[in-house]
């Protein structure tokens, strides 16, 4: 009798210890169908004990580097590389048993500006900036050989018409430095997954010219694993028909899609303003900041809404994604906040400012 009331106990108190609610995390509901991720900056790697530290570890099975990899924070200048941050967010990727995500090797923001420069000032040749590119991807990618899942290799190459994007890289290179690019990072790491990234991927003008770089790597015999749709959203655009058909669109060309920078921007838009361009900045307007005191019962059940629509369509198309990426944590952590007006209160995340799940975190769960 004592024997059965003991293990009675035991039982009893285990229900207390592990909760339903310990295995309903987003990484193993959501994660069983694609890789579930978030942006994570130096501070949350750095403080070991703090709750958006643990919020990442239980939540998720993904992280990529918010700023860490770039090349600016990376390498100041010529023949310096500063590796600490890195080096800790690879760590902390490794010990929870994470994909860890590298970005990005080459873009026009947050570029190392010595790169495109001779002592002078001057621009300087093909050659030298090919060299330099070939450097650079060698020492990063090298450095992380067998360590790092995959990389953006190119980020935003492509304008929102269809063109180019006449960057520095477009300039002194030319057409073939995505090519260039591509071809240094499988070098460098020939078993590491490599992707082209951008914003406003459900712009079919976009989605068209990106198709046809896709193939065009393809037909020179260049890897390339999958196309990285930023998915920086609002809670009227893009419309999920476009969403789908621009996944289509991708797939059809033979690789997979990310989903890798997902948010969504639930404070009103400048007029005619889109994209995700970082440069990008307006003048601070209080009708621009409606939510400084929290959010209204109506704007919270419309975002609800929101997310509900979005990991439905993203659950249709599991067999063509491969991962999903928050751009951030939690609320507080978000670009948003001060991009592209600084200072107003955003909400664009599925943990608030307390790092707590926001009620609609359970209705994902429950979907997978």
């Amino acid at each position: 009798m004592k024997n059965t009331h003991f293990l009675a106990l035991i039982i009893l108190l285990s229900s207390f210890h592990a909760p339903l609610e310990s295995k309903e995390t987003l990484k193993n509901t959501v994660g069983q169908h694609f890789a579930i991720g978030c942006a994570v900056n130096t501070s949350i790697v750095a403080h070991s004990n703090s709750k958006a530290h643990l919020l990442v570890e239980q939540q998720f099975n993904s992280i990529v580097a918010e700023n860490c990899m770039k090349a600016e924070e990376l390498t100041p200048r010529e023949g310096v590389y500063r590796w600490g941050q890195a080096d800790r967010f690879v760590k902390f990727g490794e010990q929870n048993g994470m994909r860890i995500i590298g970005h990005c090797l080459v873009w026009h923001s947050q570029a190392a500006k010595w790169m495109f420069y001779d002592k002078k000032g001057n621009l300087v040749t093909r050659e030298v900036l090919i060299e330099r590119m070939r450097n650079h991807i060698y020492s990063v990618v090298g450095r992380y050989k067998g360590r790092v899942y995959g990389w953006d290799v190119c980020n935003e190459c492509v304008m929102d018409d269809g063109s180019m994007r006449n960057s520095l890289w477009q300039q002194i290179i030319g057409d073939d430095y995505i090519e260039l690019a591509f071809q240094f990072a499988h070098e460098a790491d020939p078993d590491a997954e490599l992707y082209y990234n951008d914003y406003s991927m459900t712009n079919p003008n976009k989605v068209q010219t990106v198709c046809a770089l896709v193939r065009d790597l393809q037909a020179k015999g260049l890897r390339i694993d999958a196309v990285g749709m930023q998915c920086h959203n609002g809670l009227d655009y893009p419309t999920l028909q476009e969403w789908s058909d621009a996944i289509d669109s991708l797939a059809s060309t033979g690789v997979k899609v990310n989903m890798t920078e997902l948010d969504m921007n639930v404070l009103p838009r400048i007029e005619s303003f889109s994209g995700a361009e970082v440069s990008s900045n307006f003048k601070y307007r209080k009708a621009l900041d409606p939510y400084r005191k929290g959010l209204t019962a109506e704007a919270e059940a419309q975002i609800n809404q929101r997310w509900i629509d979005i990991f439905t369509l993203l659950k249709a198309h599991e067999h063509q994604i491969d991962r999903v990426t928050l751009w951030g944590v939690h609320d507080g952590m978000s670009w948003l906040n001060d991009w592209p007006i600084k200072g107003r209160k955003a909400y664009p995340l599925l943990f608030d400012r307390q790092k707590e799940p926001k009620p609609v975190v359970r209705d994902i769960v429950e979907m997978f």
